[in-house]
């Protein structure tokens, strides 16, 4: 990747060294640049008949500062900005000899009932996206950014919009260290590059190679990117024969397909000031190669199943931005991190395993294997007294089929639970929609001829239902939610602000979550 932002956090420090090397430039907000630099400015769609245009704060303080000459080009140089397109200007200048405009949209845009997210704020996130590409195009390694009205927002954009995956090349982009403009919002401009910097962990980890990225090596990269986060955090990382102790025979039924060992992770963040509350468990799936094992997969596309440890990535980045963050809250992440491979240990469609809770289960098709480490994971959340547990996992191709990349399917017991999510959901732009829990689903997966359960529906309609119908057999807590990231796992080009790969999603919707509990958690 190529991108640089100011400040300090626990994140950045994995971002900078081992599998993250050269991820991240530092460059403190006081340090005086050197070099060519470039602006990015944004301007809304025309409030007046007789403007065609209108610049933000920041904006027009620039264009009075060179006497009103960028407004001038702006208007002879072509039609008015669209939102999220842009144009670029030379040598207006001497600081910046780079000027790119980007169009904002309307500037009273807001939450757009219909869409189910912010306007306003997935339109700064876009237009300074595309800002801060054009100039690294342009090979310019320090940009400043217009705060548009919500600092946070552009900081986001900024930084999701300049990630890139390339590591293993030796042809990489120029590196662009981002900072502020003319902006006293420093402090919700670091906010902002915290939480877009949990999604590019999150994105880093989905895209690294399974050979690089196995059960051992995840758990040792979110362990390093904690290490500076104090004594508010521990990190377990369980070894096998600890899950053999657990009696998680469905967890490793999965992992006994592979020379990998499976590592079972678990994270705990520590908070909250008030003492013995109870936390929040984020439960990510961490598969981090899936063949299919038996029942394998199809040649084509298969490499990117990479990334179906998604769940695992993004809860752990979660919680290493609400570290970041010290919120006062009290998490705890567990991830059951394996390989689905075939060999002559692994499971064979009939199988029968038996989960944590005693539960035995059917395998009929060994390529479902995400529900298997997951009921071992929840079975173990229980012992936490949790508030709420959020599981989140790539776990069926039919959520895809669904909702497509538009937004992360939700299963959930709880009213309160969905509230909150979707309210998240809105402010980060990365959206969710609440999917059924019938009992009709149930029937489908609880009617087994071999055991208690079976691990696919009997029916084919209704998959990722099946799935989570599956899950709920596990959960026994009041405030569930299962997260089907599958849908979402990737970006080609649906997301303005994201770029071809893995999407990370949705890391930032979990962290806004746990910021409107630690706010509750505090009223109360």
């Amino acid at each position: 990747m190529s991108l640089g932002v100011c400040g300090k956090s626990p994140l950045r420090s994995i971002l900078r060294t081992g599998l993250g090397r050269n991820l991240i430039r530092v460059s403190p907000l006081s340090r005086p640049s050197s070099g060519s630099k470039g602006l990015v400015l944004g301007v809304y769609e025309g409030g007046k008949e007789d403007d065609t245009f209108q610049f933000t704060k920041a904006g027009e303080a620039f264009d009075s500062s060179i006497s009103g000459r960028l407004k001038k080009l702006l208007t002879i140089s072509g039609p008015a900005l669209k939102k999220g397109r842009s144009r670029t200007f030379y040598g207006l200048h001497q600081d910046f000899p780079h000027i790119v405009v980007v169009g904002l949209g309307d500037k009273n845009a807001g939450v757009n009932n219909l869409e189910q997210y912010d306007e306003g704020k997935e339109n700064i996130r876009a237009a300074t996206a595309v800002g801060c590409r054009q100039l690294q195009d342009l090979e310019v390694p320090l940009v400043e950014v217009d705060p548009c009205g919500d600092a946070q927002c552009a900081a986001e954009g900024s930084v999701l919009g300049l990630f890139e995956y390339n590591e293993l090349k030796k042809k990489k982009k120029t590196v662009v260290t981002v900072k502020p403009y003319g902006s006293l919002e420093s402090e919700t401009w670091q906010k902002g590059v915290l939480y877009a910097e949990g999604q590019n962990l999150a994105r880093h980890l989905m895209e690294a190679p399974a050979n690089y990225l196995t059960p051992t090596s995840f758990a040792e990269t979110i362990q390093q990117a904690l290490h500076s986060a104090g004594d508010k955090v521990k990190v377990h990382v369980r070894p096998k024969s600890w899950i053999e102790e657990q009696q998680m025979g469905a967890f490793l039924s999965v992992a006994k397909g592979s020379d990998e060992e499976p590592v079972f992770l678990e994270v705990h963040y520590n908070g909250s000031t008030v003492s013995g509350e109870s936390p929040l468990v984020f439960v990510g799936k961490g598969i981090t190669f899936d063949s299919g094992g038996i029942s394998i997969k199809p040649a084509s596309g298969m490499d990117a199943m990479r990334a179906d440890m998604g769940g695992a990535a993004t809860i752990c980045s979660a919680i290493i931005t609400a570290a970041s963050l010290k919120l006062p809250l009290n998490i705890i992440g567990l991830a059951p991190l394996c390989e689905n491979m075939l060999n002559g240990r692994a499971n064979k469609p009939g199988d029968v395993v038996k989960a944590k809770n005693g539960k035995t289960i059917q395998v009929d098709n060994t390529d479902a294997e995400g529900r298997l480490v997951l009921a071992d994971a929840l079975c173990y959340a229980h012992n936490f007294n949790p508030k709420a547990v959020v599981n989140a996992a790539t776990l069926t191709g039919a959520m895809d089929v669904a909702l497509g990349s538009a937004a992360t399917g939700v299963f959930t017991n709880s009213d309160w639970l969905w509230g909150h999510l979707r309210q998240a959901s809105v402010v980060t732009g990365d959206r969710v929609w609440r999917m059924p829990l019938f009992q009709h689903y149930t029937r489908q997966v609880t009617e087994s001829q071999l055991a208690d359960l079976n691990n696919i529906g009997k029916y084919r309609s209704g998959g990722a239902c099946t799935a989570a119908a599956f899950l709920r057999e596990f959960v026994t807590v009041p405030h569930w939610a299962h997260l089907d990231i599958a849908g979402v796992m990737s970006n080609k080009d649906e997301v303005p602000y994201l770029r071809k790969g893995m999407a990370g999603r949705p890391t930032r919707t979990l962290v806004e979550f746990a910021a409107y509990l630690s706010q509750e958690s505090q009223k109360s």
